[in-house]
């Protein structure tokens, strides 16, 4: 599996509880950027309608710019391909405990590309502080056994 596209802030505000493999419905040129590392995670999240999951504000932009289809908008809102039984479930997980979609990972599987979602709570700002201050002591012992 060759990673396209990592949402690094996710891991940061959100506790990660459970963790689904979905795929991701593209058109051509866009299958082409993504393929080529021209996609972006940060900021976007998952969201349910009706008996379909959606991907919304994950950015790919284009591979060849003058090439692209008039009017065509990188930010727009993506179907993510899952089975009728995966989506029931996160139905009832996202409205009864307040949990969130958030897609963790994209890469290319065989010759699909495929988009690793996690379904998370957000974190508060004081766990988000200890996660700092954890990392800067570690940091710091990496630098006192070097020097």
């Amino acid at each position: 599996m060759k990673e396209v596209a990592r949402n690094r802030t996710a891991l940061f505000d959100y506790k990660i509880l459970d963790e689904l493999e979905a795929g991701i419905e593209l058109k051509g040129f866009e299958v082409k950027a993504a393929k080529s590392g021209k996609m972006n995670l940060t900021g976007s999240y998952a969201r349910v309608r009706g008996n379909e999951v959606w991907l919304v504000n994950a950015a790919i932009q284009p591979y060849q710019p003058k090439n692209t289809p008039p009017g065509y908008d990188p930010q727009r809102t993506r179907r993510l391909l899952l089975t009728k039984k995966e989506i029931e479930s996160l139905v009832g997980k996202t409205k009864e405990s307040s949990l969130t979609l958030i897609p963790l990972q994209a890469y290319i599987k065989g010759r699909l590309v495929k988009i690793r979602l996690g379904l998370g709570k957000h974190k508060k700002k004081e766990d988000k502080r200890e996660v700092i201050k954890k990392r800067e002591t570690d940091r710091d012992m990496r630098r006192a056994l070097k020097g």
